[in-house]
């Protein structure tokens, strides 16, 4: 039900039970199949969505015409706030990597929402003001940061927001190509590869087509944070 998913979302999380069914009443059920777009970067933002199943690829095309992923979207995230801001364009690419549903709100019914509900209003300040901040950082780790730094700290928020329990590790729940990850950070498709390779003859990862398992989450910890190994 969409009052259930909403409670599981930290832009809806913790609200009383009339504000939460003011807000699962303005929402529309949206699927889109694997490998076809929630909108693009450009669109006039025009929906707020909240992902009910499946997983979404966040990603930006630079002025050169290369691609960059920011990041991927499972059940619960939230993508789209900017919605709320009149005349507000989308600044990336929102594609589905598997069959996903969503809850949509567009502008009209998230205004209202916000209109009538200020906590909700000050939650929308918030999340727009912190998608800026992790924009900045991430700029900040492609420009400052070795890439294997760069790495670590990807994969540690992969798992961190999309982990998958297993009995190996923590497995990133969408398809994660090793590809994906070099346009995630800001390196090469052999570079990765390298970096990988040498990461699972260390028992930190193990990793397959499609599919990364972090199997030792406190050494990559300390790689990501540029920490010496601890003794053995």
């Amino acid at each position: 039900m969409p009052a259930e998913l909403l409670r599981q979302c930290p832009f809806f999380a913790r609200l009383d039970d009339t504000t939460l069914a003011a807000a699962a009443a303005g929402a529309q059920h949206r699927r889109v199949p694997g490998g076809e777009f929630f909108f693009h970067q450009g669109d006039l933002a025009s929906h707020f969505y909240v992902l009910a199943s499946g997983h979404a690829r966040l990603s930006q095309i630079t002025p050169e015409g290369r691609q960059v992923i920011l990041g991927l979207a499972g059940p619960h995230h939230e993508i789209g706030i900017i919605a709320a801001i009149e005349g507000a364009i989308y600044p990336l690419d929102l594609q589905a990597i598997q069959d996903c549903v969503a809850l949509a709100w567009d502008r009209a019914a998230l205004g209202g929402l916000l209109e009538t509900h200020p906590v909700l209003a000050l939650r929308a300040l918030r999340m727009v003001s912190g998608r800026f901040v992790e924009l900045q950082d991430r700029y900040r780790e492609l420009a400052t940061e070795r890439v294997e730094r760069r790495v670590a700290r990807a994969l540690l928020r992969l798992v961190a927001q999309i982990g998958r329990p297993e009995d190996a590790g923590v497995t990133v729940a969408a398809p994660l190509a090793r590809q994906d990850l070099a346009e995630l950070t800001g390196t090469t498709l052999f570079t990765v590869s390298r970096i990988l390779s040498a990461w699972e003859a260390q028992g930190i990862v193990s990793s397959g087509r499609e599919r990364v398992t972090l199997r030792d989450p406190a050494r990559l910890t300390r790689i990501a944070e540029d920490l010496p190994e601890a003794s053995r």
